[in-house]
């Protein structure tokens, strides 16, 4: 068994539909714990769902049903957008399960008798669509005299009895625990941003909630129900067995990394570490920031009109081709655009006309010309190079996804697919058929390892796309004959595709 590697997505808020931004951090995350597979490594990979919380009841109240109901109804449709785009996560966490239930009551009750948290009354300013509470210093002037969350989010003043967690006496740890581990918060621009956050002061933060009751009980308070934030981000221990402990939890925890949307770093960064370093438990060794995805430029949301459902865009164009775009297109880390044009030039580009239609038409000439019985590789020079080229790239991407730098180990892989396409046009194994059927078989010999170790570096992916086609060449090993190829990335039309 491998060395572990555990990974977790951000928890998503159900109190809507998934949109592009959901999938794009699991199709992330999923690509991650695919390469590490690929590694060796032992990968365990877990999302999940953040079902407690006022949003939850409210969007409960609207629709007319319990707030239980409501997150079954929504959790569902989250689960299945994760199967839709290929996410092959371990565990599938809903915060609502009985298990999680009683995770975050022991991880509260550690924090209790290390003597972090006690009784008062909280008066200020509280987000209900971030579920946050925000310091009046933090606040932004929004339309007349309405008052901003620093996300653009409404917030109301709250006056309530709340149980509080002394953040304020972990801020030097904090503090000491970013110096030592540089790499714990990434990219350097989040970590950036969370310094200057806790340089200026930590103030102990309200955790707990009287004025609804959809949540997790607090532990000898039943009035009262733990910030949402609390309880979500023990869902990352609950996966684990907390706090039973054993096997899984003696082997994945700490986690290797929290992949999340930038605008939840502070919660992971400041008050997750806090948390746990009151409750006496290990820190993940990173939480990864990565950017926003906008359409067209702009940041999505329901007013503007234009919040899309990934499971549209991938039935429209492709699981495969929706996930190569958006790790091809984005520096991950950095916000990014897409639009249905840029899919389909990209998908276009690289997959159907370069990387497609080289392992088609070499596959095919197979097939045709030599029985389907894959040759051997030619020993001259430039079959040499090739391969070493080929080897070269296929090194590049690996060593540039560790770091989570999809688009520049994509854009090394593409390269050694074109220099692929190249040989094949200086080669010009049709013309050997007649002339030099040996060299034609011997060429066509060299772009099969090619062919097999390129899609091999891309398959964490594009992982339905490349299991055919290594399917397809694997059968073909020992000397029986290949099938006939199948083209594995048609060209996408815009026109064909919007009527789909």
């Amino acid at each position: 068994m491998g060395e572990p590697f555990y990974i977790t997505t951000a928890i998503s808020y159900p109190n809507g539909k998934p949109h592009i931004g959901h999938a794009y951090e699991a199709i992330a995350a999923d690509a991650i714990a695919r390469f590490q597979r690929a590694q060796g490594r032992d990968v365990r990979f877990q999302t999940g769902t953040d079902e407690h919380g006022l949003k939850m009841a409210q969007a409960a109240r609207t629709e007319g049903i319990e707030p239980k109901a409501f997150a079954d109804k929504m959790s569902n449709m989250f689960q299945e957008m994760c199967d839709k785009l290929e996410v092959q996560y371990d565990r599938f966490l809903r915060t609502s399960e009985t298990d999680h239930h009683r995770a975050s009551q022991a991880i509260w009750t550690a924090m209790a008798e290390r003597g972090d948290l006690y009784l008062d009354r909280y008066e200020g300013w509280y987000s209900v669509r971030d579920e946050a509470y925000y310091d009046e210093s933090e606040l932004i002037a929004g339309e007349g005299e309405d008052r901003l969350s620093p996300q653009g989010t409404p917030v109301e003043w709250t006056v309530e009895e709340s149980w509080f967690f002394r953040l304020s006496a972990y801020q030097q740890k904090l503090r000491d625990h970013y110096a030592a581990n540089p790499d714990f918060i990434q990219p350097e621009t989040r970590r950036n941003e969370v310094l200057r956050f806790v340089e200026g002061g930590l103030k102990d933060l309200s955790i707990s909630r009287t004025s609804f009751d959809w949540g997790v009980k607090v532990p000898g308070s039943p009035e009262h129900v733990m910030y949402v934030w609390l309880d979500a981000l023990t869902n990352y221990l609950t996966g684990l067995g907390f706090p039973d402990g054993g096997e899984l939890w003696d082997r994945y925890w700490p986690a290797d990394v929290h992949l999340i949307g930038k605008d939840v770093v502070r919660f992971h960064a400041v008050y997750w570490p806090a948390f746990l370093m009151s409750a006496g438990i290990a820190l993940p060794k990173m939480v990864y920031g990565h950017g926003f995805l906008l359409e067209r430029g702009e940041k999505m949301s329901k007013s503007l009109g234009n919040v899309v459902d990934p499971i549209e865009l991938a039935e429209r164009f492709g699981v495969d081709a929706l996930r190569y775009f958006l790790l091809r297109e984005v520096t991950f880390g950095q916000d990014g655009s897409y639009s249905a044009e840029a899919i389909v030039a990209r998908v276009n580009a690289e997959l159907a006309n370069s990387f497609g239609n080289l392992a088609q038409r070499s596959l095919s000439m197979i097939f045709k010309n030599l029985g389907g019985v894959l040759p051997a590789a030619g020993e001259k020079e430039e079959d040499k190079a090739l391969l070493a080229l080929v080897e070269q790239s296929c090194a590049a991407l690996t060593k540039e996804f560790e770091q989570f730098a999809f688009s520049t180990g994509l854009e090394a892989w593409m390269s050694a697919v074109f220099a692929c396409n190249q040989y094949v046009d200086a080669a010009a194994p049709w013309a050997l058929r007649k002339t030099d059927p040996e060299r034609m078989a011997a060429v066509l010999g060299t772009l099969v390892v090619a062919i097999r170790q390129l899609t091999v570096a891309v398959a964490p992916i594009i992982p339905g796309s490349t299991d055919k086609l290594l399917t397809l060449i694997d059968s073909g090993q020992g000397g029986a004959p290949i099938a006939q190829p199948q083209p594995i990335f048609p060209r996408l039309d815009l026109a064909e595709s919007a009527a789909a």
